[in-house]
């Protein structure tokens, strides 16, 4: 059996300074590239924000409401990593935690009272917002940046806990040998698979997961037009689109 964490430290064994997730986000400019290390680092300080702040624990349901944005696969990663199972809104179910960015800001605030919120900004860098947020709801641009670089879950998951609650989904299922024979990206390393497609949500989970069992990369792309998606497949050398 296979976990996120198993697919991301062989990739940090492999070759730890290669790009693994580039996004771009046409609308604002912001092109954000992640090497394996760096994208490493930020499922570590976002995995210690919601178990060591927050107290979530292995199992737990962790809802993902964030638009497509490199903070949604870091967001994924660090959920896995923790042993948490990720759920997207309209998932049914009551989640311990929830994670959202500001366009879904009013919907989650007022269970703040009852359980964890924690809202991204998705200003460049990950910043913190630029405006105060309604009572209860906790800053991930604040609260992200003190967290360690490394973490270790007390109680790690294995290969059949569920990643996704819609299905569900084992994190087997997604990393492990049957998600690597049946990934048409191949696994020979040195893909890059671009997506237009939220990673934040079922269909675009499979962006996020493939690129780890291909030993490829993945080029997030939002807000592109046709002719512009084309001129970042070519800068980006891309080998497969995904939606």
């Amino acid at each position: 059996m296979t976990t996120f964490a198993d697919r991301l430290a062989a990739e940090l064994r492999r070759d730890p300074g290669r790009p693994l997730l580039t996004s771009y986000d046409e609308r604002s400019g912001e092109r954000v590239e992640l090497s394996v290390t760096t994208f490493a680092n930020w499922v570590a300080k976002t995995a210690s924000l919601l178990v060591d702040e927050h107290d979530l624990e292995r199992n737990d349901v962790l809802l993902v409401d964030l638009p497509t944005h490199w903070l949604g696969p870091v967001f994924l990663g660090a959920a896995w990593t923790a042993g948490l199972t990720v759920a997207f809104a309209g998932s049914g179910g009551t989640p311990a935690a929830v994670v959202c960015g500001p366009a879904s800001l009013a919907t989650w605030a007022p269970l703040a009272d009852d359980r964890p919120v924690l809202a991204c900004s998705l200003l460049p860098m990950g910043v913190r917002f630029a405006e105060p947020l309604p009572a209860g709801v906790h800053d991930v641009g604040v609260e992200v940046w003190g967290q360690p670089d490394a973490f270790t879950a007390y109680d790690p998951p294995g290969g059949a806990d569920v990643a996704l609650l819609d299905g569900p989904v084992t994190q087997d299922e997604l990393f492990g040998s049957s998600a690597a024979a049946g990934n048409p990206a191949g696994s020979t390393g040195g893909n890059r698979l671009l997506s237009t497609v939220n990673p934040a949500s079922p269909p675009g989970v499979t962006a996020v997961s493939r690129p780890l069992v291909s030993g490829g990369s993945l080029v997030l792309v939002t807000g592109a037009d046709p002719v512009r998606l084309d001129a970042i497949a070519e800068a980006e050398r891309v080998t497969h689109r995904f939606g």
